[in-house]
């Protein structure tokens, strides 16, 4: 058996040693935030959202740093990977599931598997790190879309990004009070919808573009001296390991209905469907289209140049609109994590979630952790830099290394066999790039840091 690779049968016909465990007594967060209702489809839909966001939009980017045979390595690999390692988390939850000791939070596994200080040291705090940093960046995202809207829209330019990104903060105050992660099903079925649009949208501009008279030149080699480009290649698995990163798979698979057995499996099926459409069609078609002259922040950036775009007005505002409306989703998903923490502290769980005791803490402090994240994003404005940083700080720990390790730790698969191997390989692989993409993120701001200014209007 130890030759396998994990499916939820192998992981179902395992002998349950010991006798199971009462089910515990959830607290607020859990109960309120992480309702356990939901179908196989739904947890699609969240996962969807969660890693199909408009991130992918800087993947052209990220090709141009390290070419064409490194960038689609590197793309294909991690689409594997990620797969692969979701699927352990998942058969990990199913197996404590099926002990009677239902896992719905990161920080509850690492606390379980590896013990209590991983999870409230270690995982907790770069959970925490990882989806307050992606709300940020789609706030600003956000702000973005929306200035590029108005100067699609407006000949006047009076407005500073900054605006912009409060005007995004005041929806995402109204999206914050959703109640629970189940209520968001309907939301993230349009985003599924939004992300394949503007993707489809984003790739045909790409390829117009690149045929038309106008089309850049096109230079496929990587610039920079020798030690650049060294750095350049760690920022970009940096950028990759953020687009398919997710970092809240167990809160996701909380809200599945019990019993939860090769649902999530189904829901990982679809996503990486859409997964796979969107990430090629927009890296391949946008890097095709400008090569080493894309921009750092998303392909769209390139549709202007010097104020004039070089597609249709209406396609711009369509794309981006899509773009708009779907980041303002996977906002509202990676605001979970936070909400749920915030309720476990402040709600009680012993009387009804929309009493006045529950609704008024769970309004002031959802709203103030908006407004702080509005804030710094408005403050710094630096989409690229901040991808890299959530990606190597966050998402390569959380979704390269520690699900493999969650894996061996728990199935304690032979060393004698492939499984244990290809595992160990893969977390101490992820680990080293981890740092290394690190050292190159925190390098990168530091070069970027002199063009840096409060309230940048970028």
């Amino acid at each position: 058996m130890g030759t396998l690779f994990p499916t939820s049968m192998n992981v179902s016909e395992r002998e349950m040693e010991g006798e199971s465990n009462p089910p515990e007594k959830l607290d607020a967060g859990a109960l309120f935030v992480l309702k356990s209702r939901g179908s196989w489809l739904h947890c699609g839909y969240h996962l969807t959202t969660s890693i199909v966001a408009p991130a992918l939009l800087s993947l052209p980017y990220a090709l141009s740093l390290i070419g064409w045979f490194a960038g689609m390595l590197s793309l294909t690999v991690a689409a594997l990977v990620t797969f692969y390692a979701y699927n352990l988390l998942s058969l990990v939850l199913e197996y404590h599931a099926q002990l009677g000791q239902r896992q719905l939070r990161f920080r509850d596994m690492a606390s379980d598997i590896l013990g209590p200080r991983w999870g409230r040291y270690f995982v907790g705090p770069i959970q925490f790190g990882l989806c307050y940093g992606a709300v940020m960046a789609c706030i600003l995202l956000g702000g973005q879309s929306l200035k590029y809207i108005y100067r699609l829209s407006s000949s006047k330019e009076t407005m500073q990004l900054y605006q912009f990104v409060i005007i995004f903060g005041i929806l995402m105050l109204i999206l914050a009070q959703i109640p629970s992660f189940h209520s968001l099903r309907h939301i993230n079925m349009i985003s599924l919808v939004l992300c394949l649009s503007y993707s489809a949208c984003a790739a045909a501009g790409s390829i117009y573009v690149g045929n038309s008279k106008n089309a850049p030149s096109k230079d496929y080699s990587i610039e920079g001296s020798g030690q650049n480009r060294v750095f350049g290649s760690f920022n970009a698995i940096s950028i990759i390991a953020t687009t398919y990163g997710n970092g809240i798979i167990p809160e996701i698979q909380a809200t599945i209905a019990p019993p939860v057995k090769g649902k999530m499996f189904k829901g990982l099926c679809v996503c990486y469907a859409v997964v796979v459409t969107t990430f090629f069609s927009v890296a391949v078609s946008g890097y095709w289209a400008f090569g080493n002259q894309v921009a750092g922040t998303t392909v769209l950036a390139n549709f202007m140049v010097d104020g004039k775009p070089l597609l249709l007005t209406w396609v711009l505002l369509m794309t981006n609109v899509f773009t708009l409306l779907q980041v303002a989703a996977v906002s509202v998903v990676y605001l979970q994590p936070t909400n749920e923490a915030l309720e476990r502290k402040f709600v009680d769980a012993k009387i009804d979630q929309f009493s006045i005791r529950n609704v008024v803490p769970r309004l002031v402090y959802r709203s103030l952790s908006v407004v702080i994240a509005t804030t710094l994003a408005a403050m710094f404005p630096f989409f690229g830099d901040i991808n890299a940083v959530i990606g190597a700080f966050g998402c390569i720990p959380l979704d390269f290394v520690l699900p493999m390790v969650f894996y061996n730790v728990t199935f304690k698969p032979s060393k004698q066999g492939v499984l244990f191997w290809v595992n160990t390989s893969i977390a101490t692989i992820f680990s080293v790039l981890g740092v290394l993409g690190a050292i190159s993120s925190i390098r990168q701001i530091v070069l970027d840091a002199k063009t840096y200014s409060l309230f940048a209007n970028l």
